[in-house]
């Protein structure tokens, strides 16, 4: 069952659905996950639409969003900084325990790419959350992006676009859009399976957002409440050091996976089941449903 929902966020209306599972009981209380999308992202259609999915069949509610100026969102179109983010899903966990499906108590996040960013910088900044789930996120924005522009001429490009957009903004006072493909590079064949309502343009400000952006500063703080860091080996869009790097600094009850043979947006690959039976059974041991289908 979905229904769909809004709240706000800094006087912003967002967009958001619950899902609540079939064998739910009257009054009974679910251990939520909220699901946070990517990159100028967009909670439907998409990659985390698949995961939301996922969590739904293994017994919990599920809370997908589109975060501000995404999706069905309120606010600018790909004006994207992380801090904002941040609050989106603080105020979309204030919004959501109120529900009467959800165990205020037992809500967890979890995030692909950007979103896993956010997640774990939330995490650890709000010790409402009950656990966080990492999926190909990343933890340090300026090793991330030397990791996307890793030869002279490509990170000589991106600083550039960066030293563009600041001169834009002190001429003219407005922002400079950019490709989001040349602030992160995205094989063609893996665009395929981006949300056909995913924005292609962001201002050189959500960039500098991103760069400043340290989650692995904060990581450690999440314990001793339980942290998964799921990343694809050989991950072509974001670094698998950025997951290994987030491993080291966190504390107790974290957990690294890195299952081979599936890509960037694993829950789109032939090998989804291998993905889908990983992170249930780390579920069923650290965040257990109590309608048992995690198992």
């Amino acid at each position: 069952m979905e229904h769909k929902l809004s709240f706000m966020s800094d006087g912003l209306k967002l967009s958001g659905v619950l899902h609540v599972p079939e064998g739910r009981k009257p009054g009974q209380r679910l251990p939520t996950i909220i699901v946070l999308h990517g990159f100028v992202g967009t909670k439907d259609k998409s990659h985390v639409e698949l995961v939301a999915r996922m969590i739904e069949e293994m017994g919990y509610c599920v809370f997908r969003i589109d975060f501000r100026g995404c999706g069905e969102s309120e606010g600018a179109r790909g004006e994207v900084r992380c801090h904002d983010q941040v609050a989106d899903t603080r105020n979309a966990l204030t919004f959501i325990s109120q529900r009467e499906e959800v165990d205020p108590e037992r809500i967890g996040l979890t995030g692909h790419s950007f979103g896993a960013a956010v997640a774990i910088f939330t995490g650890g900044v709000d010790r409402r959350v009950a656990c966080v789930i990492s999926l190909c996120g990343w933890g340090n924005g300026e090793t991330k992006f030397r990791g996307q522009h890793p030869t002279p001429e490509a990170w000589a490009k991106f600083e550039q676009i960066i030293a563009d957009g600041r001169r834009h903004k002190a001429e003219t006072g407005e922002s400079m859009c950019v490709s989001r493909f040349d602030l992160v590079p995205i094989p063609p064949k893996l665009r395929e399976n981006l949300s056909p309502h995913a924005q292609t343009e962001v201002p050189v400000e959500t960039a500098i957002s991103m760069y400043n952006f340290r989650a692995e500063d904060v990581v450690a703080d999440i314990a001793p409440r339980p942290l998964l860091l799921f990343h694809t080996a050989n991950d072509v869009i974001t670094p698998m050091e950025q997951s290994i790097s987030l491993f080291q600094k966190a504390g107790a009850n974290a957990e690294l996976m890195i299952p081979t043979g599936v890509s960037h947006l694993p829950l789109s690959d032939k090998d989804a089941p291998h993905t889908r039976k990983l992170i249930a059974a780390w579920m069923e041991k650290f965040f257990p449903s109590p309608l048992g289908t995690a198992a």
